[in-house]
């Protein structure tokens, strides 16, 4: 009796032991809770709209060489943009990567005398990125460069099409020897160039249209994003922030590592994350993903954004996504900000983020065409401009300034980049009401009735009539880059 007796209290034991371990494990406050590491970003609800890193890649400009010394610019958001870069490019294999010297050819006869195009990527890509545009193949050398601009043209008195692409130094060339592309493929390149004005390359590779090109001056409707939205997304735990204002007139907010600064009346942020490791070595195409993934974590996209490499040959963690708005980039006009993404990041992890609150409506409330200067006029802006030595690019671009708190007008300008990056406004639009000389007109008629047989009967028309228009100097009106599937 006695051993059983002995036997039950145990076997109780063991069962009181059970059950004090099991409420041990799941009823007892603070025990079997995940500690969350702190460079897992709180997920929110969306704020913009999301977007792939293909999205954000595609050339500045296309330099059109029409042969005989005339050339033409075609401008992302464009309907012969699209036609060129997504119908006869992309979709195109580049295999067979042979490396040169970069003076390998005479450039310059090249760009006079041969037919062709040239993709210009501002400060350069990796080419794991530009194989998000383009379909590469090539040895670890090639795979590993940083390329400024591709040029793809047809040999003078030959059927012989050759593609190289350059490094971001300089110093090297890469021929695809097996491109996909043919005689015709150049030739519509040139054919749909013909319905451009005609620009004159200066003696430092600037160009410069021969005459007024046309343009649209823009008021959009805009909202603008609270800023205790950005601050629920950007803090893993908001309720532990505190917000305090600083004598300038900003709001900060801060959980005792992070900041967030909020400035321009609630319309721009800067954030900031000085606790992320201070690593330093960091991969730029890796920081291109992490950065997209942050901006549709944290506020998404509002319209078209092109990745800009802030710092050729640097480190790699400056990023910068620049916002277009129809076929232009915005310039930024201090004291206003407006028309860019700024990021920095250390092995992935985002330190420093600055962005607009303010996001545009889908439609304009009111369009007028404006004229940019050309030709005498241009040129004579850029001889008095007085950094005229450190001009490196002279682009077409939108200034932004708002009307009130729920408008922003965007009137056309000329820009410069400088040779340390600095973007300037060099000269306004003409003002409203103007038009170009009769004479000048006239000309371009001519030029253009010319050469009209020189491209796809077919596309041409689709260009002219279906959506898109040619202006009297035989520019294109511009679309909304929406319009054409956001430049892809």
């Amino acid at each position: 009796m006695k051993e059983k007796i002995k036997t039950t209290v145990l076997i109780g034991l063991v069962v009181i032991s059970l059950l004090q371990s099991y409420l041990l494990a799941y009823s007892m406050p603070g025990l079997g809770v995940t500690v969350r590491s702190d460079q897992d970003y709180v997920i929110t609800e969306p704020i913009g709209t999301a977007k792939s890193v293909e999205s954000v890649i595609f050339p500045e400009e296309l330099f059109i060489h029409l042969g005989g010394n005339k050339h033409t610019v075609i401008y992302p958001g464009t309907q012969f943009y699209e036609m060129i870069l997504n119908q006869r490019i992309q979709g195109r294999e580049f295999k067979g990567f042979q490396r040169s010297p970069a003076d390998v050819l005479n450039w310059e006869s090249i760009r006079k005398n041969d037919i062709g195009i040239e993709l210009r990527f501002n400060n350069g890509i990796p080419v794991e990125l530009l194989q998000k545009l383009l379909k590469l193949e090539g040895d670890l050398l090639f795979l590993n460069e940083t390329i400024d601009r591709i040029w793809i043209f047809k040999t003078t008195g030959t059927e012989e099409i050759r593609t190289f692409f350059f490094s971001i130094d300089g110093k090297m060339v890469y021929e695809s020897v097996r491109a996909d592309l043919t005689v015709r493929d150049v030739q519509d390149y040139v054919g749909f160039g013909q319905f451009q004005p005609m620009y004159t390359m200066t003696a430092d590779g600037l160009y410069i249209p021969d005459g007024p090109i046309q343009s649209t001056e823009m008021i959009f409707p805009y909202e603008t994003y609270s800023p205790d939205l950005m601050q629920r997304s950007l803090f893993f735990d908001p309720s532990t922030t505190n917000s305090l204002e600083h004598r300038s007139g900003s709001q900060i907010y801060t959980d005792g590592k992070r900041g967030l600064q909020v400035e321009q009346n609630g319309k721009w942020i800067s954030y900031t994350d000085p606790s992320a490791p201070q690593i330093a070595e960091n991969l730029l195409s890796d920081n291109v993903y992490k950065s997209v993934d942050f901006v549709n974590q944290n506020g998404g996209w509002d319209g078209v954004h092109r990745f800009v490499n802030v710092a050729p040959g640097g480190e790699g963690k400056y990023i910068r996504f620049k916002q277009y708005v129809e076929q232009y980039p915005v310039i930024e006009t201090p004291p206003f900000r407006y028309g860019y993404m700024n990021l920095t990041l250390q092995q992935g992890v985002v330190t420093e983020y600055s962005r607009s609150l303010i996001t545009l409506g889908a439609q304009t409330e009111a369009r007028n065409v404006r004229w940019l200067p050309g030709g005498e006029s241009l040129q004579q802006s850029l001889k008095n401009y007085g950094k005229r030595s450190e001009v490196e690019h002279l682009f077409p671009a939108m200034q932004a300034l708002p009307i009130d708190d729920s408008q922003l007008r965007f009137t056309p300008v000329w820009a410069v980049r400088l040779t340390d990056g600095t973007e300037e406004i060099l000269v306004d639009a003409y003002p409203n009401g103007y038009e170009p000389p009769e004479d000048f007109v006239e000309t371009a008629e001519d030029e253009l009735g010319e050469d009209q047989e020189s491209a796809d009967e077919k596309d041409i028309a689709a260009a002219l009539y279906g959506g898109a228009a040619v202006n009297s100097v035989g520019g294109l009106n511009p679309l909304r880059t929406s319009d054409i599937g956001q430049v892809r």
